[in-house]
């Protein structure tokens, strides 16, 4: 006796019908979120619609048409094939699902961080932690999804023991072909989890000033002060010293160094840099000083130290100082900019009675460029 349905009919039937009522579902939830998402008060409809509407829209498709097979009416191989993809199909999607609601909790918890403050050390930390454990989260979620499709798969189940048993041989060729990965990876982990080095951290690396603006598992990248990219294994702040001037706090103290005559008037330009620092903004108001910290037999070195609230700060604060001394001595005091001292020695000449005459000497100070010429004439 026939039935009232042929089997290629009832399978389509019954498939495109549960296709077709979780589309429904998905744009019913869909529809409700994007509802919620207008609400400015209520931000977090808004992550969940853009991290999780399309997974949660496979996932639910290929659940339903998991559960729909067996009453499909599909028999023998084909039947085996088809729910073998629809199983493999959902293992990803369900993954998918997972990663995306794993970043959506780790979204959230990164948006309570706040970065724009004064001492965000802490927060950096929480940072860079909670970014290299999104990068944790999508490759152990990953590695789990990968390893259910394959057991799925009855070669791999038949022949478990003699994979197994092959194991160890494969385990030490691809360790030694995977050294250098694994071990950036390794320092990664090291350089996040101990806090040697965090997101936003003022480095110094290969003579270059920067921060950090990307750390991963394997690799480093420092933004430069002139907006190039230094790209560093992880290895090389393990296995290399280097500077972080944000290690234990943000504040910086910036130095000026100048080179001025021996005649400076050390009392007033210790005054004028106290005028000028206490009136800058970008002083933290906390530590300056001005010393004489050498001296030559050309020049004295003195040297002024104002403290900032960062690295940045600290830099515009030296350079104004600079500037601001070097043209108040210049209007001031000019004198007191270095300058090269010769003496020249001239000899008298022969009276007309060939008598010898008397010698004399006299000093002269030259300055820069008129060395060369002074001494010429003095050879001659």
């Amino acid at each position: 006796m026939k039935t009232a349905v042929p089997d290629p009919m009832h399978t389509l039937l019954v498939l495109g019908c549960t296709a077709a009522g979780a589309f429904v579902v998905t744009l019913l939830t869909g529809r409700i979120t994007a509802r919620l998402a207008r609400s400015e008060s209520q931000p977090f409809w808004g992550r969940l619609r853009r991290r999780c509407h399309r997974p949660w829209t496979v996932t639910l498709l290929s659940v339903a048409m998991l559960a729909a097979e067996p009453s499909a009416g599909l028999h023998g191989e084909l039947a085996n094939g088809v729910r073998h993809l629809m199983v493999v199909t959902t293992i990803a999607a369900v993954s998918w699902l997972a990663t995306a609601v794993l970043f959506l909790a780790e979204d959230a918890a990164l948006r309570h961080i706040k970065v724009d403050v004064t001492d965000n050390r802490r927060a950096r930390k929480v940072q860079t932690q909670l970014t290299a454990l999104r990068r944790l989260t999508a490759v152990v979620v990953t590695m789990v999804a990968a390893s259910a499709i394959f057991m799925t798969f009855d070669a791999l189940r038949t022949y478990g023991a003699s994979i197994l048993a092959s194991a160890g041989v494969a385990g030490v060729i691809a360790g030694l072909a995977a050294q250098t990965t694994l071990a950036n990876v390794f320092a990664g982990l090291q350089l996040v989890f101990t806090d040697e080095l965090r997101i936003d951290d003022v480095v110094v690396v290969e003579e270059e000033w920067g921060r950090v603006e990307e750390l991963t598992l394997t690799y480093v990248v420092v933004n430069l002060w002139d907006e190039r990219r230094l790209v560093l294994p992880a290895t090389y702040f393990t296995t290399t010293p280097f500077q972080n001037w944000t290690r234990s706090e943000s504040r910086v103290i910036g130095a000026v160094v100048l080179y001025l005559d021996h005649s400076t008037p050390i009392a007033e330009l210790r005054a004028e840099a106290q005028r000028i620092i206490e009136k800058n903004p970008l002083w933290d108001r906390r530590d300056w000083t001005l010393q004489v910290v050498d001296t030559t037999e050309h020049s004295i070195v003195v040297r002024v130290l104002a403290s900032a609230a960062d690295s940045a700060s600290a830099w515009d604060l030296r350079c104004d100082v600079r500037e601001h001394l070097l043209g108040w001595l210049r209007d001031n005091h000019p004198n007191s900019l270095p300058r090269l001292r010769t003496e020249r020695a001239v000899s008298g000449r022969s009276d007309g009675s060939g008598g010898s005459g008397g010698s004399e000497s006299s000093g002269q100070i030259v300055v820069g460029e008129d060395l060369f010429d002074h001494a010429q004439v003095a050879r001659r």
